[in-house]
């Protein structure tokens, strides 16, 4: 066997008085963790195919001077292939059981409700509206113009709230009158760039979002169904289009003669567009994707939605200093430089800002604001809030938020 560790989800913690590596399924496809000595992160880069377990030991013993007996190398790919972390037939058959459930089923339904949000239709109103009353005026004109997308964040409503309201707050007409509504969301698992579709409703608390099926055919069409579905699994988990949903479902109400049907798109990572020559625009898959939406949906009363977060910054994502009140003074001038460029709707010129700075802020919205205003084709935003969220109980790494409307 040569064991093939899969792309997995890896935090440092503390197990008793020892530091531990914690590896589990970003899919949830098993509810087993996985805790490791730091010592034996080696072995997880080693686990890539190539090796079997006397070459992995081998390895081992001359990369790092750690001697594992085959009896203890086995022990832990138990563990890793028990919790469904490496790339073999026993992940594959419970990935295939898991999409075949998915898919069989009437919804996907909210899988945050009763955790970042409560489950219950009632106090989930009462929340929400609870942010808005709070909010802050934002001091937008109503200048008459319809409104035709928004940037809303996808981090948790306990951080974001304000935000969330601040952009939400005033659309309530605006969301009653869309019979479609696209949500382009970040895919926090996907490795690669390009769009994953699905067939399934959205569900939430006050019900079902039904998924705008000849919108979706026809983007899979475009793109070719391997493509379009290949990670639709990712639908399940991820947290970015349901957090928008959610909000969008809210403002919507009752007693609608016609729902407001969902296109709800997961956007991979643009890292291969920062990184190389290529450029989305260019990109064939992209585009006929992109021009597939924009012809079913043309004679529709249409909202585009990002759900996307600005930056990333820090120790708890990779950065070796603290962010300090310097940082974030400085963080919050390259966020206000890049929403006015959001602003004035090139999406081009959005994308070029962020590849010029290699991305160095991990900016997690790329892809869903670049689709967002590449849909819109020039239309021009306002900022409607913005904040710097703590992500790491010291308060030294932060995940920079916006609200943008686009009429």
């Amino acid at each position: 066997m040569r064991p093939k560790l899969r792309a997995v989800e890896a935090h440092w913690v503390q197990h008793g008085r020892q530091p531990a590596i914690m590896l589990r399924d970003p899919l949830r496809l098993s509810d087993q963790v996985v805790l490791l000595r730091p010592q034996l992160a080696l072995l997880l880069q080693l686990c890539d195919g190539t090796r079997d377990e006397s070459e992995l030991r081998a390895a081992l013993a001359v990369r790092a001077g750690l001697r594992l007996t085959p009896t203890d190398l086995q022990q832990i790919l138990a563990q890793l292939d028990n919790a469904l972390l490496l790339d073999n037939e026993r992940f594959a058959q419970a990935h295939t059981a898991a999409l075949q459930e998915f898919r069989s089923a009437p919804w996907r339904p909210p899988g945050l409700a009763g955790i970042n949000y409560p489950a219950d239709p009632d106090e989930l109103r009462e929340t929400l509206q609870r942010y808005v009353d709070s909010a802050p005026d934002t001091g937008q004109p109503t200048d008459g113009r319809p409104v035709r997308g928004l940037v809303s964040p996808h981090i948790d409503y306990q951080r974001g709230g304000p935000v969330y309201a601040q952009v939400w707050a005033g659309l309530a007409e605006a969301m009653r009158q869309a019979e479609i509504a696209i949500i382009f969301g970040t895919d926090h698992l996907s490795g690669e760039a390009g769009l994953t579709l699905t067939r399934q409703h959205y569900a939430t608390p006050w019900g079902v979002l039904p998924t705008a099926h000849h919108v979706v055919e026809a983007m899979a069409q475009a793109m070719g169904d391997q493509v379009a579905f290949r990670e639709e699994l990712h639908h399940r988990v991820e947290h970015s289009i349901e957090l928008a949903a959610v909000w969008l479902h809210h403002l919507l109400g009752d007693g609608r003669e016609k729902p407001c049907e969902l296109v709800p798109v997961l956007c991979g990572p643009f890292q291969r567009f920062v990184a190389g020559d290529d450029r989305p625009g260019q990109d064939a898959a992209l585009t006929a994707a992109m021009e597939a939406l924009r012809a079913t949906t043309a004679s529709a009363r249409t909202i585009v939605i990002a759900a996307a977060d600005l930056a990333h910054v820090g120790p708890a994502f990779g950065d070796s200093y603290p962010i300090d009140f310097v940082g974030r003074a400085k963080l919050t001038a390259a966020d206000q430089q890049l929403m006015a460029t959001i602003c004035t709707g090139d999406a081009e010129a959005f994308f070029q800002e962020v590849k010029d700075e290699q991305d160095r802020r991990r900016i997690c919205g790329l892809p869903p604001i670049y689709l967002t205003l590449r849909y819109l084709d020039g239309a021009q935003g306002e900022v409607s809030g913005y904040m710097q969220c703590p992500a790491d109980q010291t308060n030294t790494s932060l995940v920079s938020i916006c609200g943008i409307v686009f009429k």
